[in-house]
């Protein structure tokens, strides 16, 4: 079996959805597993639904009809047929969200998340899958969360390994054309729980995995691994192979076309990575597999954006030593807040992170009890692998520099 990941980007519309059909017919789908995000920035919008219904239950109305109006243009445009099982579908799906809204009684944001936010991926598969069978290709589509099973830490599951390994042997057989869903699992209750954002590349590797795939591909709208993201870098160059460690790695410090997690299983098992263009089928994009650093071989720069950096000073002069990091580190990991970069000195501690939770505040209010606390947001850390000074003198030009830490491989600068 091949696993093949299709991204929001190549199904936002009805153009999309039909280049995925002849990605297929070009590239071959037998013994194809294909998973599938939600179309276009439907995440977005579902997230926004769910903020506005946690703060005023009753005024989703008008943020739901707007998604709904979304997928219904793409489906009147692929079935001219109203009467085709599509319309049928889709509109169960948005009346299981409408019926959840009246239903639920839980306080929980993230709880509420998980249950509506994956309704992008089960329309978006739904579509694909009747669409492909109009055009000659049949396939089953297949509710992935009756395979992929979790804990109930909700908006980050983790993986029930054996589970999820038991249901793919039990529901899966390795010849038929499946489709699923992206970013998605269930608990033992059998609620929806979801990956983390961008959780859809390591649903492929979780499926390839438990399959034993041969191969995993994700089909992006970029040539490949970039060494670095276009729209912030000019003259990016194509990464043509990259070793599982070095893709490890640079996934670590956030390089957007790989999931973080996507790779470890992957790796466990040998299971080649290929990163293609689905503008360009054909074309041999990025290979991650067995072997040594990157070809070729040249800086590679990531950057992250809307980042804040906090500066902790002991109030009473007392040393910042083990005691001190070990709850600091407990404290980061009670609110929801990723580190990203961390120095210290013997009284202060500087560390930028991620406030994705929104949780920083409460933070902050825990941590000046102890501490002098000093928060600069809206940074930005920069982080370059196998950086030449030329590289960093670049980066480094017109910006005001934070923080900056080197190793001997990679040099991270948090700047304002």
């Amino acid at each position: 079996m091949r696993v093949f990941k299709f991204g929001g980007a190549s199904v936002k519309d009805a153009a999309g959805v039909r280049n995925v059909a002849h990605v297929l017919r070009e590239m071959g789908h037998d013994q194809t597993l294909v998973v599938v995000s939600a179309m276009g920035k439907t995440t977005n919008a579902m997230e926004e639904l769910v903020g506005i219904y946690m703060a005023h239950p009753y005024g989703i109305t008008g943020s739901l009809e707007g998604i709904r109006r979304y997928h219904m243009d793409v489906v009147i445009e692929l079935f001219p047929d109203a009467q085709h099982p599509v319309y049928h579908k889709v509109a169960l799906l948005f009346l299981e969200i409408e019926d959840f809204f009246k239903r639920n009684k839980s306080p929980k944001y993230n709880f509420v998340y998980d249950q509506i936010v994956g309704y992008g991926e089960l329309l978006s598969s739904t579509i694909l899958s009747e669409y492909l069978i109009t055009q000659g290709l049949a396939n089953q589509w297949i509710d992935v969360r009756g395979l992929i099973k979790t804990d109930n830490h909700y908006r980050d599951a983790q993986v029930d390994w054996e589970q999820t390994a038991s249901a793919v042997s039990a529901k899966l057989t390795k010849g038929p054309f499946y489709i699923t869903q992206g970013f998605l699992g269930s608990d033992e209750n059998h609620f929806t729980t979801t990956l983390g954002r961008e959780g859809s590349d390591y649903t492929a590797a979780i499926l390839a995995y438990c399959m034993d795939a041969e191969s995993v591909t994700i089909w992006k709208d970029v040539p490949g691994v970039l060494n670095a993201d276009p729209r912030y870098f000019e003259n990016a160059e194509l990464l043509h192979h990259i070793s599982y460690r070095e893709a490890i790695e640079l996934a670590f410090y956030g390089a957007s076309v790989i999931h973080p997690k996507t790779l470890q299983p992957l790796q466990g098992k040998l299971i080649p990575l290929h990163v293609k263009s689905f503008v360009d089928p054909h074309a041999p994009g990025t290979t991650v597999s067995e072997g040594e650093g990157i070809t070729p071989m040249v800086p590679c720069f990531i950057v992250k954006k809307e980042q804040v950096l906090l500066k902790l000073f002991s109030r009473d002069f007392s040393f910042i030593v083990e005691n001190s990091m070990s709850e600091l580190f407990r404290l980061f990991h009670q609110y929801n807040i990723k580190v990203e970069l961390i120095q210290n000195s013997a009284i202060s501690f500087s560390v930028c992170v991620d406030n994705r939770f929104k949780r920083l505040d409460e933070l902050l209010e825990v941590l000046e009890q102890k501490y002098k606390v000093t928060a600069v947001f809206d940074v930005s850390l920069y982080t370059v692998r196998h950086f030449d000074e030329p590289s960093i003198l670049a980066l480094q030009k017109d910006k005001e520099i934070l923080l900056e830490q080197r190793g001997k491989e990679t040099v991270q600068l948090v700047v304002a």
